[in-house]
């Protein structure tokens, strides 16, 4: 017979070797904690775009006919704030955040369009229907040319919404935008849509002037704000000078809200009249977009980046991970994908589960959507609270600050602090993919004397939405041909 030790040997082994797993030592980023600052914004909204994104726009009409992509520069909507301190900017955002989520939510539940409940005609003019979605507005800025010849626009980016629009002239409703209006009458580009056309009938929100036979559109959003007017085709013109003939969108006449500077709003969603469709036949149906840190960039050459349509959108596919695009038949706008799991410090979260984070397309509720505009990241209330608690666990060298702010209830006091040590956080999708998020994702500054907090939230409203914090610094990859969503880490 063996000896007693002998036997016991292997079995102290292996719990050693299981204890050695089970303490394996937590990963950590080195995180520079650097306050919001206390100074107001002052530079001036007006011709902040010509400092911002660089010059002008080209409008050589020879060189966009012979363009394989589309590419221009984005910026963030806080690069025209006017005398606003950062952390006023900050509490802005999160209470337009909270409606955006909010309603997202109830239009994905509930199946409404994305841009509205289709209206009928009827004697005199037949007026739109407001959408029940309200979306709120985007967060990133582009600029385009729109007419002929090119009038310069601010857009905000929206993979949220599908209809393009802007402010038009004569504006009998407009609210302080920078650079001109834009005036259809002086453009030679510019097209009527009929009432009977197959356009008009594509709104989900759609009257006529049955006077003029002009297609009507309106569209609202869940901040307030409401865009209505004419139906129309135009040129639009990009930076390199690409041109994109017969583009449909809203030449707005009656507007209002919250967008802060933005002439329109570029609808970059599934939809039949989103952008990325409505070029599709000459671009292809991609579009890759690099999000830079809207708080520690300090220079207006390091605020902005690019988003790209055609070929080049999915060119850094070598440096990506993908998942598959999820299709819910309720709301076709939203680009939902499978998010399987999350790591905090290294170490999946045990709570964080595929069930309550997986779509489910008989009723439209829960799965998981990236959306541009969309600030925080919302998470089903189990797997937040799963990974709140294990980003706290592994964070127990820092000191919790007391209450919260705003939407966020972990926060750190990480003042006089220059560098400290955080746990890492990754994203897991379906299909093996990754995004391992640097600190500035997920630990965001919230005043100036130093407080830090977690930049998730938790939802009861059934679906989850990856923002745009948790986006930044990589190149989001919406590969609409291939049907899948990729993220490529320093993509700027």
């Amino acid at each position: 017979m063996a000896p007693l030790a002998a036997l016991l040997l292997p079995l102290l082994l292996a719990a050693s070797s299981n204890a050695a797993a089970l303490a394996k030592p937590v990963e950590y980023h080195s995180f520079a904690a650097t306050p919001l600052s206390p100074h107001p914004y002052t530079a001036p909204a007006a011709g902040a775009d010509e400092e911002v994104f660089g010059g002008s726009l080209a409008a050589s009409a020879a060189a966009g006919e012979e363009a394989p992509a589309v590419r221009f520069r984005v910026v963030h909507r806080d690069a025209f704030a006017v005398n606003a301190t950062a952390a006023e900017l900050l509490r802005h955002r999160l209470r337009r955040d909270r409606r955006r989520a909010a309603r997202i939510s109830q239009a994905a539940a509930g199946g409404a369009a994305a841009n509205g409940t289709r209206g009928g005609g009827g004697g005199g003019v037949a007026a739109p229907v407001v959408s029940g979605l309200a979306q709120g507005s985007g967060e990133y800025f582009t600029k385009i040319g729109v007419g002929t010849p090119a009038t310069p626009a601010l857009m905000v980016l929206d993979t949220g919404s599908d209809v393009v629009w802007l402010q038009c002239a004569p504006c009998r409703r407009c609210y302080d935008q920078s650079g001109p209006v834009f005036d259809p009458r002086r453009s030679s580009s510019y097209g009527a849509v009929d009432c009977a056309a197959p356009l008009c009938r594509r709104l989900d929100s759609g009257g006529c002037d049955l006077r003029r036979r002009a297609c009507l559109y309106q569209v609202a959003y869940g901040d307030g704000s409401v865009t209505a007017g004419d139906f129309a085709t135009e040129t639009l013109t990009f930076a390199g000078g690409a041109r994109v003939a017969r583009v449909a969108l809203g030449c707005g006449h009656d507007n209002e809200g919250l967008f802060v500077a933005a002439a329109g709003l570029l609808g970059l969603g599934r939809g039949s009249l989103s952008f990325p469709t409505q070029i599709s036949r000459r671009y292809g149906r991609s579009f890759s977009y690099c999000l830079v840190d809207r708080i520690s960039s300090s220079s207006s050459s390091s605020r902005s980046s690019t988003v790209t349509f055609g070929p080049g959108a999915v060119a850094p596919s070598a440096s990506a991970s993908f998942t598959p695009m999820v299709r819910n038949p309720r709301m076709e706008t939203f680009y939902y994908v499978q998010l399987v799991g999350i790591s905090v410090g290294g170490a999946r979260v045990p709570g964080v589960a595929e069930s309550d984070l997986r779509l489910d397309p008989s009723t439209g509720r829960g799965g998981v959507i990236v959306d541009s505009g969309t600030s925080v990241t919302r998470l089903a209330r189990p797997a937040y609270s799963a990974l709140r608690d294990a980003f706290r666990g592994a964070a127990a060298g820092l000191r919790l600050s007391p209450g919260g702010f705003s939407l966020f209830d972990t926060c750190y006091d990480l003042g006089g602090r220059k560098v400290v040590k955080v746990p890492t956080v990754s994203m897991h999708f379906a299909g093996g993919a990754e995004a391992a998020l640097p600190p500035e994702n997920y630990l965001i500054p919230v005043d100036s004397r130093g407080t830090f907090c977690f930049a998730f939230a938790g939802t009861d409203g059934g679906v989850s939405i990856i923002g745009n914090i948790q986006q930044q610094g990589f190149r989001v990859v919406f590969d609409g041909d291939g049907q899948r969503v990729g993220f490529a880490p320093k993509g700027c």
